[in-house]
């Protein structure tokens, strides 16, 4: 390698065995065993169908990733999107050497400190003053170097107070903020995250992001690994997009996100909810739509009004209010609108409708979250990903060539006057 490159992957792939482990494999191990003696390849690591897990297995192995080759840089901020089970987490844990390739080899350089999960490399039976020098020496550091930081991981942290209770009694949330202040603190030569960092609140993800950049301002290498596009955006400078275990696209991060929201992210203007499935004890969903004003042929274009309409059956005497955000698929919230709150008989059907003028938002992909609350504070029920729609701009008008910046794209007049 390089002296610039700090990891190298090279035709890596990762082949895992479905179904119960352990049941039946002496057969397959025989097999195996006789193709190896007669000096012959492996005869499993040619079958495996391709990981999508929406589709029926057609075989007894799957590849988590399959033939990906890249080098990461020192001092590089990577980041690693794509869908669930697209095979970002099986890669960061053969980087990690969590587990080794089926095919392939990684070479890497400097110390690495991956927090892949809750707990990430903690004993819950020691305490956080414990964990904190077992991982510290797990990383190669001296006691003497551990001892330098410690004031500072548990000032980020913010768990002081429990600092010498065993971390079995953390939350969640203490768990991810000890170990992201351990990881990050100890100065590894490379950091990996995944999105572990998603248990934690706004303010703790914030610092987090905030460590982070400060890592890789140091020349330290950091890998992230998030379905947040605007916290990848704004945190890596090259991104990698995977898809059922394969490399489609790394470069850019504007391009590679871009180019990954407009091949994943699909409309949704019309949602039915099955009478028979619950969405909890206190609503039932009947169905959601996104309706077009005035759009003969169904799109949505910059000028058009979008009525957003939601019909669901109240279960409780309850006094209720709904919440709707729009996001643009980046994660940014673009904004948030709150009915008024109105007693509700149980068992009535109720109807919330809202219109987005035409001339507000810009041309992109935006998604909608439902809250429904009572009494403006207690959140009865959230429905993700409700509905999703696109804006497009119909034709060039001209004025501008290529995609606007911004969430919103609002029709004010901008007016240059001269003066004579």
């Amino acid at each position: 390698m390089s002296d610039k490159v700090v990891i190298r992957i090279e035709n890596v792939s990762k082949q895992y065995r479905l179904g119960q482990v352990g049941t039946g494999t002496l057969s397959h191990d025989l097999k195996r065993w006789w193709a190896l003696t007669r000096g012959q390849e492996d005869p499993y690591l040619k079958v495996g169908v391709q990981n999508d897990r929406t589709k029926k297995a057609e075989s007894d192995y799957a590849w988590a990733v399959r033939d990906i080759s890249f080098d990461v840089n020192q001092g590089d901020t990577l980041g690693i999107i794509g869908k669930n089970g697209a095979g970002k987490s099986t890669l960061l844990k053969l980087l990690s050497r969590v587990t080794s390739p089926t095919l392939g080899r990684i070479k890497i350089r400097g110390r690495i400190a991956s927090l892949l999960e809750v707990g990430t490399g903690f004993n819950p039976e020691l305490t956080g003053r414990e964990n904190i020098f077992l991982n510290g020496a797990i990383l190669g550091m001296t006691k003497k170097e551990i001892s330098a930081k410690f004031d500072e991981i548990v000032a980020f942290a913010g768990v002081q107070m429990y600092i010498d209770t065993p971390v079995k009694r953390y939350s969640s949330g203490m768990y991810v903020r000890l170990a992201f202040g351990v990881a990050a603190h100890l100065e590894p030569e490379i950091l990996i995250v995944d999105e572990v960092l998603a248990v934690g609140d706004a303010e703790f993800q914030k610092k987090c992001l905030g460590k982070m950049s400060d890592v890789a301002g140091h020349g330290r290498t950091v890998i992230f690994v998030s379905h947040n596009m605007q916290a990848v955006q704004s945190l890596c400078k090259r991104t990698v997009y995977l898809n059922s275990g394969k490399l489609v696209e790394i470069g850019e991060t504007s391009q590679v996100i871009n180019n990954y929201l407009s091949r994943e992210v699909k409309n949704c203007l019309s949602r039915v909810w099955d009478e028979h499935v619950s969405n909890g004890e206190h609503i039932k969903l009947l169905r959601a739509d996104i309706i077009p004003i005035g759009s003969e042929d169904g799109q949505i274009a910059l000028e058009t009004s979008v009525k957003v309409r939601v019909e669901f059956i109240n279960l409780k005497n309850i006094k209720l209010n709904l919440s709707l955000l729009v996001y643009t698929t980046a994660g940014l919230c673009v904004f948030n609108l709150i009915s008024e709150q109105q007693e509700v008989a149980a068992g009535t059907v109720c109807v919330g409708e809202l219109v987005i003028p035409g001339g507000l938002l810009n041309n992109d992909m935006y998604t909608i979250v439902l809250h429904f609350v009572k009494n403006y504070t207690v959140k009865l029920l959230t429905v993700e990903d409700l509905l999703s729609f696109e804006v497009i701009e119909a034709e060039r008008t001209g004025k501008w060539f290529g995609k606007w910046l911004g969430a919103v794209r609002p029709a004010i007049d901008f007016n240059l006057i001269q003066r004579i």
